[in-house]
């Protein structure tokens, strides 16, 4: 495992060796049989971390290879991070059966870090079953997860005001499966009815998958099997088209996160007559736009 944290820490750190790394390991890809990436999102203190830890426990008693890539949020001062869902799993840290990364966040605002997508692919291609992508835990901007992940897993609470929150539009929808976690609270069996009755309200006809709801108690590890199952249910009705289709879009997703990546690191230094111009009005910010990304095609 320490050959992999060091291939992992070149990538984040970016650069032409990263570059290389990550053509060599998507070459890869094709010849191997990839893992299922299940992705856990949801509001903060909901429990994602924990639950992570109980999958882990449910995964290796089945003899699954489990990898974890955990994303913490950084100060916005120092751009440090806790990384304290690390912390949460350590019971498993001598285990060869599993490897856990935490990543910053590094700022990004849809529950990922920039790097991510390619510390996945490396992950991807080390050999493992199952592969557990936790995000921040931004509550309704963390939608990226569902482009990376074969199925995203929305991790709700019971009286926590989730029911409310997960109605609304786009927290819902990119969700395959429903967990309710702290089930032992008050309002559990309420909150499973009201995602149920929220899930009527929407279109749907004979082919519509509804997300299973399901109810954990993950500091007892109660409940993880039914979240399996539910995940295996997903996958069954994606079939292999839909899994193939999930891929398609993972790459659009990255390709399109790289160029307005590159888009921003132009735009950050643009030049200063550009900039005076746009401020005095003699030029549109739509004209000076197209000259930035004009000069985005001259970088590529």
């Amino acid at each position: 495992m320490r050959a992999l944290s060091r291939i992992i820490t070149l990538v984040e750190a970016g650069g032409p060796q990263a570059h290389t790394l990550l053509q060599q390991v998507r070459a890869t890809l094709g010849r191997v049989q990839r893992p299922m990436v299940l992705g856990l999102t949801g509001s903060p203190g909901s429990g994602k971390s924990t639950l992570v830890a109980a999958l882990i426990g449910a995964l290796r008693a089945q003899g699954q290879r489990v990898g974890v890539l955990a994303v913490d949020p950084s100060s916005p001062f120092s751009g440090g991070a806790i990384l304290g869902d690390r912390i949460r799993m350590l019971g498993y840290h001598a285990d060869p059966g599993v490897y856990v990364r935490s990543l910053a966040s590094r700022g990004a605002l849809g529950g990922l870090s920039a790097r991510s997508m390619q510390v996945l692919s490396v992950l991807e291609g080390y050999g493992f079953d199952v592969l557990l992508l936790e995000t921040v835990g931004v509550g309704q901007s963390e939608l990226d997860i569902a482009a990376l992940a074969d199925h995203t897993v929305l991790v709700l609470t019971p009286a926590g005001g989730d029911g409310v929150q997960a109605f609304k539009a786009g927290i819902m929808e990119i969700a395959d499966v429903l967990v309710i976690n702290k089930a032992d609270l008050p309002g559990a069996d309420r909150l499973a009815r009201e995602l149920r009755g929220a899930q009527l309200l929407a279109p749907h006809d004979e082919t519509t998958f509804f997300p299973p709801v399901v109810q954990t108690i993950a500091s007892r590890a109660e409940g993880t099997e039914g979240l399996l199952a539910a995940v295996q249910a997903h996958r069954d009705h994606l079939g292999p088209e839909g899994l193939h289709l999930k891929r398609l879009e993972r790459a659009r997703f990255e390709l399109r996160s790289l160029v307005q990546q590159q888009a921003q690191a132009l735009a950050a230094g643009a030049d200063p007559a550009l900039l005076e111009r746009l401020s005095s009005g003699q030029l549109s910010a739509d004209d000076a736009a197209h000259q930035v990304l004009a000069a985005l095609g001259g970088h590529v």
